[in-house]
């Protein structure tokens, strides 16, 4: 009796053409899943931990709209923002931290 896997001649048969796209399958299924929670915001497994706030979202973007807007005057603004540069460092302005 012929097994499935070998051929007439004795070497594997076609049936060992399946083992490569079984990998396949495999392979483009886990990427998939991984690019589909990257771009629903997921970030996938490999999300930095302190990136949950967006960054329009910083404290420093929260005090420009709030002085763009007009809801504080320009000395609060320059009040809170040297509050905010000795809270968490220089803000990029060229100094140092």
């Amino acid at each position: 009796m012929q097994n499935l896997a070998h051929w007439a001649g004795g070497g594997p048969g076609p049936w060992i053409l399946f083992v490569p796209l079984v990998w396949a399958a495999v392979v483009t299924g886990a990427v998939t899943v991984l690019r589909r929670g990257a771009r629903r915001g997921g970030g996938g497994p490999w999300r930095p931990v302190g990136a949950g706030l967006p960054a329009g979202d910083s404290p420093l973007a929260v005090l420009g709209r709030r002085f763009a807007s007009g809801e504080i005057d320009e000395e609060e603004y320059w009040r809170r923002l040297s509050v905010l540069e000795e809270q968490f460092g220089r803000t990029g302005k060229g100094g140092t931290a």
